[in-house]
């Protein structure tokens, strides 16, 4: 087998499960077909399986190869734009709804690592880190929403001498602890949930990359080798889509960003750095987020590449803002070094969707990913078991193409990150 391998990312190289699965080279039918084997696509075949479906996935290259193994790391609740952005569009009765499903995905996921067994380092609690008085107002304010909204006894503001006891830099005026964030192994947990889909009869198929979709009363998804006749579809490619469905690049742009992992720090360091092992990521726009893993290395990442260009070097990028956070780890060696990319919409609200008759997809989570991708599993599920309120919620939003068109999108999107990192800076 041939499969296009992982990143070479300090999560590749400590993955629990090396097996390959094989590639599809047959017909074979089945009730959902899911192109893409990265978060979405793995939530929405365990919650299918769950209500008694035949699944079947397909992954162009490897379980995790995209978004979903290569990730921070970092289980944050709500969505890219929190629910009073949403409840502005939609109106307060149906932002209710969405506020209701805000905190659900961290929640989804720890019942699938206590459920299936899964060893994927979750450790609780992420705190957001506030670099001046204005991201500070917005944090207080953050804490207000998310308690009106039933995420109560979870939360705790912190002043400057609270967040010097989480995390010891002088950077930050204040923060917000959420009790209820956390962070994982990110492709562990991708392919635990895999074993998971095995384990219920489900189907995954690597190197197999979907080149045609036959839309209809009983779809047909066709790979060079091979094809799965079904009858519903469930795209799940985010940014790693292509051009398989036009309709789904439109009003989408594929965005990288930068990690790396340090060599492991001496018990003394770590717990220095981060004395309750908590995640953290800043308030500003182009935002940093860092953590300690299980072997105790710091996971630090940053900054978007629009268009999702791959940098030439990954940590000439990150290194800096690393020594500015901890300048106390001047020398120390970085082992890893890669990039990855997310979808974003020009609303930074996902995608969600039919196209046909049996055509269903989820994308665009604009770097919020890793708890809305669990959820949205769910509500595709719900959906392809006739309960589509919470489906057709996100279907309803409004999404538009990025000014430009799609030649513009990148030098445009790039100039409105340099104004608000300009706002960050300054305080504004």
């Amino acid at each position: 087998m041939s499969a296009t391998p992982h990143a070479s990312s300090y999560y590749a190289a400590s993955a629990n499960d090396k097996v390959e699965r094989p590639r599809l080279e047959s017909t074979i039918e089945t009730d959902v077909c899911i192109i893409g084997a990265g978060y979405t696509g793995l939530s929405s075949a365990l919650h299918l399986l769950e209500s008694g479906m035949k699944v079947v996935v397909l992954e162009a290259a490897r379980i995790g190869w995209g978004a979903s193994g290569r990730n921070g790391g970092q289980i944050v609740n709500s969505f890219s734009r929190d629910i009073d952005s949403i409840e502005g569009v939609v109106g307060k009765e149906q932002a209710k709804l969405f506020g209701q499903m805000a905190f659900e995905g961290g929640q989804i996921i720890r019942e699938r690592i206590a459920k299936y067994n899964i060893d994927c380092d979750l450790k609780n609690g992420g705190v957001f880190a506030a670099m001046n008085a204005k991201q500070m107002g917005h944090l207080q304010s953050q804490k207000k929403l998310w308690e009106a909204h039933g995420h109560n006894n979870q939360l705790e503001l912190l002043d400057q001498d609270g967040i010097r006891k989480v995390v010891n830099t002088d950077l930050y005026v204040g923060g917000l602890l959420d009790k209820s964030g956390g962070h994982i192994h990110p492709l562990n947990l991708a392919l635990g949930e895999a074993r998971a889909i095995e384990s219920l009869g489900g189907l995954i198929f690597e190197d197999s990359a979907v080149i045609k979709v036959d839309d209809g009363v009983s779809p047909v998804v066709h790979t060079a080798q091979g094809q799965v006749k079904c009858k519903y579809v469930v795209v799940a490619g985010n940014a790693y889509l292509g051009k398989l469905l036009p309709e789904l690049q439109a009003k989408s742009m594929p965005c990288g960003t930068q990690v790396i992992t340090t060599e492991p720090l001496s018990d003394e360091m770590a717990a220095s750095l981060l004395p309750q092992d908590y995640c953290v990521e800043d308030c500003n726009y182009l935002l940093d987020y860092y953590r300690l893993t299980g072997d105790k290395r710091l996971v630090f990442g940053g900054g978007v590449v629009y268009g999702a260009r791959d940098p030439a070097n990954v940590e000439a990028l990150i290194m800096p803002k690393l020594l500015k956070t901890f300048p106390q780890l001047k020398g120390i060696k970085v082992d890893y070094a890669w990039t990855g990319n997310f979808l974003m919409t020009l609303s930074r609200l996902p995608q969600v969707g039919r196209i046909g008759n049996n055509i269903y997809y989820s994308q665009g989570c604009s770097g919020h990913g890793v708890t809305y991708t669990h959820l949205a599993g769910k509500l595709i599920a719900e959906m392809l078991n006739g309960q589509a309120t919470r489906f057709d919620a996100f279907a309803a939003l409004p999404h538009y193409p990025f000014p430009g068109g799609h030649a513009m999108r990148v030098p445009f999107s790039a100039i409105g990150a340099w104004y608000y990192t300009l706002r960050d800076k300054f305080g504004i």
